[in-house]
């Protein structure tokens, strides 16, 4: 009902549900009242969010997919289940697109993957007989953007460590480079591995607490707010100073 980008999430469940063009394709039995009605995935969808919506039918449509999806095996192949995530989808687009005008440098992708989650999550505690079981899947996947946002938007990506590691032993001596008459260098040490360094550092900056405004530089106090958990491997060190410094 949406166009999606071919790379998005939501764009690879539609194809994974509906199949190449002219497969057969998966068909859901509803019960409304004493009538037995076979709809074909498009007509589930348009029963749901069609002009003409039916709210007998369309709860028929949740509870029937709901249903399947949680009588179907662990080990199975999924696709009942994501079904009712492909049934949800319509039900996002208003929340992620908002979201995105909000934050144009969120991943679209990885909003995208947030709401997938969430409706995972909820569909393990749902009831196929609640009257609005599709609303509190909607709601759910929307909340998950939106916190999802939320929380990214608190973070400042700095450097990713591989590529900076590599750009700076690809290019010659800081002795032998004109050093800057301001600002700040940033050295990082990897560890004595072969792998190399596969990760990406966060500085979390604190909010300003008078008038809005930033004054001066911060990355003395974003440094020490960076943090990692106290069990995990070393991937490196790194040093801050302002440039020229002795080292």
């Amino acid at each position: 009902m949406t166009l999606t980008g071919a790379g998005s999430v939501f764009a690879r469940i539609d194809r994974t549900v509906l199949g190449p063009p002219g497969a057969k394709r998966a068909s859901l039995i509803v019960h409304v009242g004493s009538r037995v009605l076979p709809l074909s995935l498009e007509e589930s969808r348009k029963a749901l969010y069609g002009p003409r919506r039916d709210v007998a039918l369309g709860a028929a449509v949740w509870r029937q997919a709901v249903t399947e999806a949680r009588c179907q095996p662990r080990d199975g192949d999924d696709i009942s289940r994501l079904l009712v995530v492909w049934l949800v989808l319509p039900g996002l687009y208003r929340n992620l697109y908002r979201i995105l005008r909000l934050w144009r440098w969120i991943d679209r992708a990885d909003l995208e993957a947030e709401a997938v989650l969430a409706v995972l999550a909820a569909l393990d505690a749902a009831d196929p007989d609640e009257p609005d079981a599709g609303g509190c899947l909607i709601k759910e996947a929307v909340n998950g953007m939106w916190a999802y946002a939320k929380r990214v938007t608190r973070e400042i990506p700095i450097v990713d460590i591989g590529a900076f590691a590599e750009a700076r032993n690809s290019t010659a001596p800081t002795e032998e480079r004109p050093r800057p008459p301001e600002g700040w260098e940033v050295h990082i040490t990897p560890p004595p591995r072969r792998e190399g360094l596969y990760a990406t550092i966060r500085f979390a900056e604190p909010h300003p607490r008078q008038g809005g405004r930033r004054t001066g530089t911060r990355l003395p106090d974003m440094v020490f707010r960076a943090r990692r958990h106290e069990e995990a491997d070393l991937i490196g060190t790194l040093v801050l100073r302002p440039a020229g410094g002795r080292r």
